[in-house]
């Protein structure tokens, strides 16, 4: 039996998820969607056969709505995520789940309390690639992981209306640490753990985007290691992730973005053995991520994405915004 949600925001990435759930019927059913610019969804509304009403409320008192994705604002999602507890609905959050710790905890707590299942678009886990070299990692395969070196970078957003809330202070600091940037963020601590502090520099070096277009983050973990991770809102699409273990080391390449993915190419370096080039082929991990939470929310098999990954995630976040406005090594909370 599918689960049956609401779709909340029809923005970009909200219309990519309907587009990609349409596809799992038998596990996902979209038997509404939420948009409060309804002019703007008519025609894609029409095309996929959505009902669409302009407010939130309609989704949470909807009796035949189990779970609700949240494709929406940043600054949104803690109240939005509370509103949906109380409604006893499910809930998918798109990055990130909060601009805050104590967000995130809030809505890690809320959802426990309640027996709800909190699921979050880290999509970058579920890619084939990625989710090998997780599992590598669990394994002791790399050995100790020493550093991590990774880059995600697009220039989708130059074109936007500066007034585009993704461009917003409240909504998304510190460059593109928000919009690519976290995906870095959250694989850095899934591999090495709580981090213990972080510097960020961000700057503006080609446009005039309001809150910078090139941002890198130095982070140091608590149980060791370090995590160098950089995005540009002004460079061609590139996606780098490399780990580097006492055993041996990994790099991937993306060789599109994730909203229409082309494969990967991976490189591996394992100690006593030739260096190897092999090409992944292409696969949904959007699809991954949501089949995943659908499973959790029928009981089937526990959510991947931990609630101390969620926060610890977010702590770092925060961190990160603090030192790109400081300048300083930022400790974190």
């Amino acid at each position: 039996m599918s689960v049956k949600i609401a779709m909340v925001g029809l923005g970009w990435w909200g219309q990519k998820m309907v587009s990609v759930l349409q596809a799992v019927p038998d596990e996902i059913e979209i038997v509404r969607a939420v948009e409060p610019n309804l002019g703007a969804v008519r025609d894609f509304a029409r095309e996929k056969g959505l009902f669409v009403t302009t407010d939130y409320s309609d989704a949470l008192n909807d009796p035949e709505v189990g779970a609700v994705v949240l494709a929406t604002p940043h600054s949104l999602h803690e109240e939005q995520i509370e509103q949906a507890v109380a409604a006893g609905k499910h809930i998918f959050c798109e990055k990130p789940l909060a601009l805050t710790k104590a967000g995130a905890e809030k809505a890690v707590r809320l959802c426990r309390e309640a027996g709800l299942v909190l699921g979050m678009g880290h999509e970058r886990r579920f890619e084939p690639a990625m989710a090998e070299l997780l599992s590598m990692s669990d394994a002791g395969d790399l050995g100790r992981v020493h550093q991590i070196e990774a880059n995600f970078s697009h220039d989708k957003f130059v074109s936007l209306d500066r007034d585009n809330w993704r461009l917003k202070a409240n909504q998304a600091p510190a460059g593109g640490m928000t919009a690519t940037g976290i995906h870095l963020l959250d694989l850095s601590v899934r591999l090495l753990g709580e981090a213990e502090s972080v510097l960020c520099h961000c700057e503006n070096l080609s446009t005039d985007l309001p809150q910078g277009d090139t941002v890198a983050a130095y982070v140091k973990f608590k149980n060791g290691g370090t995590s160098y991770v950089s995005a540009s809102l002004a460079n061609p699409f590139v996606s780098r992730f490399a780990v580097y273990g006492s055993k041996g080391w990994i790099e991937i390449r993306d060789k599109a973005h994730v909203e229409a993915p082309e494969g990967w190419v991976v490189t591996k370096g394992l100690a006593g053995a030739p260096i190897t080039v092999e090409e992944i082929p292409t696969a949904e991990a959007v699809k991954f991520n949501l089949v995943a939470f659908a499973r959790a929310v029928k009981g089937a098999e526990a959510y991947p994405i931990t609630s101390d990954h969620l926060v610890n995630t977010i702590a770092l976040l925060e961190a990160v915004f603090k030192s790109a406005q400081s300048g300083k090594i930022e400790e974190i909370a």
